[in-house]
């Protein structure tokens, strides 16, 4: 053990500094507060280290302190009140819980920094075995610069400072940690005069060498630097573009800065209970900027549950059929914005309600739904019915349509473009739509056409605008690659420059089939996870309203249109088809949005499910088999020695080149321990071939042994050897089975 003197204490110091260097850039680069408190929570580790105080005084120690801390981050009682020590041994189980789940963002606060005092713990632990034991801490210090400098290379932190003082702390530690190993190699005893006479040097020589490090001048880079093209979220030749990074997807409020990737998240949102897939909405926003969306101004309305939702409804000229569908919101879910299909009429028997009334406020400008408690205070919503219709449209119907007065408010505010828009935009939508004659065909026209000109899905190499950029002319000139923002952007867009009123909308398409609902046979039940979020569009219509459109390539809207018969074939429907992998939403790192399965014969969501379900029903007897296997394997594993053999003999009855005998001789070996017949430690092989001769009466053992010596030395046995070998071996491998 290392005794407690100022080199170890130098050492200690040391090592302390380095660890402190991966602390530096948390306090800089993240929203981490009390940075303070974690270094004390190392020095006094290490300290305790140093005075190698027992385990149980060291454990209780640092066990006190991060209790101590907790409750001083996010607890107002006082540390000797155990109502906070419950609180917190209970959010600690939660968490644990959401571990398990692989639910990392819904992780507290308080178990975080939890987390962060237990690694920190470990570090030291790591780095004092380091220390006494191994007398090597060169990984760790490799580490630590790697650390540093990729900090430095790709994030604001400047690591210039940080590089010197771990070079200088590394390289002082390593040299200490060399000194001790070569006097504990060869089991000599020093002074503190000797110790100094190797310090010296080895401090001068780090010293020199920074100084000079430091005070040399810098050769120019030769390379170019290759962080913007690792960084670069776009693929414009020029370069532009500022994007940040990769964004995780699901619903979000900020749309004023679209594009870029994003990352999936596969964690539910909602079930709901229905007839049939639906979209579900959130919001509509009715301002383009050219890099996003935003709502113009707010006209909230505020309702109590059970009466009509006061929203955009369908005209009473658009024939309908009638729904409902229950919703029960995952504890996920963290906004008090309520889901609900277009069409919506009704929300009833909503959870959790207030004995003195709940209310609803919807924002009649982006039709965004809001519930509240008594006190106006938001809650998030967790079960509730939605009743609405499902719109039939006619097809003859919607062509009617070729104009709107231009001169109302209403038709200006759904056609508004930025000035700056590219003339070219407005030339595509012209050029798609020269031989139609109404709206609706021209909408369909623009929806067609993405695909079936090139264009990709894609939710990973995905451009961002840069500063002279307009989203909707980069994504239709320039990259043709995006996810669902790109493509409902473009086509509001494109039909917004032919003098068409359109918006755009936010919210989840159907999910995932689940299973059949048991009480209603007709029903069936649906999940929806953040990759169902999306975004579509909606085309307006005089005398039916707000009209969906799904331009986005691989996906299909759930909307009805009876198309007359104009070859014979009589009326058809737009079914509804399960969309596929969707897009995110970009600004906020919790608000981006979509991806979903492709179309197939068969839904591997609604097999698993299946499986489950069969697994539920019958794990007494899974259980029953999966004992009755275990005893067998158990069986045959324990008798080995009575079967093996057959098949190593069988194994090694068609082998011909004299070279066998090296492999067949370890299985002999391992074959007579298992018959009980051990070889004892440091005895040779000829010794050990006696006694196994001994032991059956025979010469067999040594004259084999004999022969596995004279391939091993000389690599060479005369030709034909295996045969006879063979014969030996053959016969010692069933002595053993006798």
């Amino acid at each position: 053990m290392m005794k407690r003197d100022f080199s170890s204490f130098l050492l200690y110091g040391l090592s302390f500094l380095l660890l402190w260097e991966w602390l530096r850039p948390i306090e800089k680069l993240t929203n981490t507060d009390n940075i303070e408190t974690f270094i004390a929570f190392m020095l006094i580790t290490f300290v305790m280290s140093y005075f190698h105080l027992k385990g149980i005084w060291k454990g209780s120690i640092k066990l006190v302190f991060i209790l101590f801390s907790i409750n001083r981050f996010y607890y107002e009682q006082g540390f000797f009140h155990l109502k906070w020590l419950k609180s917190f041994l209970l959010d600690v189980a939660d968490n644990i819980g959401m571990l398990t789940g692989r639910q990392w963002n819904d992780l507290s606060n308080e178990f975080r920094t939890l987390l962060f005092f237990i690694l920190l713990w470990l570090m030291v632990y790591l780095i004092d075995y380091w220390l006494l034991n191994r007398k090597q801490i060169f990984i760790f210090f490799f580490m630590t610069l790697i650390y540093i400098t990729v900090l430095d290379t790709f994030t604001p932190y400047s690591a210039k400072a940080a590089i010197v003082r771990t070079v200088a702390a590394g390289f002082a530690v390593m040299g200490m940690l060399t000194f001790y190993r070569i006097i504990q190699k060869e089991n000599v005893t020093v002074d503190s005069s000797f110790i100094r006479k190797w310090m010296v040097p080895l401090a001068g020589m780090l010293a020199v060498s920074v100084v000079a490090g430091m005070a040399a001048p810098k050769a120019a880079p030769i390379w170019p630097d290759p962080v913007p093209y690792l960084t670069a979220n776009n693929n414009k030749a020029d370069g532009e573009g500022s994007g940040s990074g990769p964004h995780r997807i699901g619903y979000g409020t900020n749309d004023g800065a679209l594009g870029g990737p994003f990352i999936s998240d596969n964690n539910p949102v909602f079930k709901y209970e229905a007839s049939g897939k639906s979209y579900w909405k959130m919001e509509t926003k009715d301002t383009y900027t050219g890099k996003g969306w935003f709502a113009s101004g707010s006209s909230p309305i505020s309702y109590l549950k059970e009466e009509l939702v006061p929203v955009y409804s369908i005209p009473d000229s658009v024939e309908t059929i009638k729904e409902s569908a229950s919703v029960n919101v995952h504890n996920n879910y963290r906004y008090h914005f309520i889901m609900y299909p277009a069409g919506i009429q009704k929300i009833t028997d909503i959870q959790p309600t207030d004995p003195n009334g709940n209310r609803f406020m919807v924002d009649t400008t982006n039709e965004r739904i809001s519930y509240y408690d008594e006190e106006l205070e938001p809650v998030v919503p967790r079960n509730f019915t939605v009743d609405f219709v499902r719109p039939k449209y006619k097809v003859q119907d919607l062509q009617r349509t070729t104009s709107v007065d231009p001169s109302t408010f209403f038709y200006q505010k759904y056609t508004h473009l930025p000035e700056e828009l590219p003339q070219r935009i407005r030339e595509l939508a012209e050029e798609i739509t020269a031989e139609k004659s109404n709206w609706f065909d021209k909408a369909k026209a623009v929806e067609s056409y993405f695909s079936n000109s090139g264009f990709t899905y894609d939710q990973k190499n995905v451009a961002v605008p840069g500063t002279n950029d307009d989203y909707v002319d980069q994504f239709l000139f320039d990259t043709k690659r995006g996810y669902c923002d790109n493509f409902s952007t473009s086509m509001a867009v494109m039909l917004r420059t032919l003098g068409i009123p359109t918006r755009w909308v936010k919210g989840y398409t159907g999910g995932d089939f689940l299973e059949y609902s048991k009480d209603n046979t007709s029903k069936q039940y649906y999940e929806v996870t953040n990759n169902n979020a999306h975004s579509w569009v909606e085309v307006f219509f005089p005398n039916q309203g707000w009209v969906p459109f799904e331009p986005t390539k691989g996906f299909t809207n759930e909307i009805l249109i009876n198309y007359e018969a104009t070859e014979g074939s009589g009326t058809t429907n737009q079914q509804t088809i399960p969309p596929p992998v969707k897009k995110p939403q970009k600004n906020e790192l919790e608000e981006p949005k979509t991806v979903e399965k492709q179309d197939k014969s068969f839904d591997l969501k609604a097999i698993w499910e299946q499986a489950k379900l069969t697994a539920e029903n019958n794990w007494k007897k899974a259980v029953l088999i999966l004992i009755i296997l275990t005893v067998i394997a158990a069986v045959v594993y324990r008798i080995r020695g009575k079967w093996l053999p057959y098949g190593v003999l069988l194994v090694y009855k068609f082998k011909k080149k004299d070279e066998s005998i090296a492999a067949a001789y370890m299985v002999l070996l391992n074959q007579l321990e298992r018959y009980g017949i051990k070889r004892k430690e440091n005895q040779t092989l000829r010794n050990y071939a006696r006694y196994v001769d001994m032991f059956f009466s025979t010469r067999e053992m040594t004259r084999l042994t004999h022969f596995y010596e004279q391939y091993t030395y000389h690599q060479n046995l005369p030709k034909g050897t295996w045969k006879e070998s063979h014969e030996l071996w053959e016969n010692l491998i069933k002595k053993t089975i006798a």
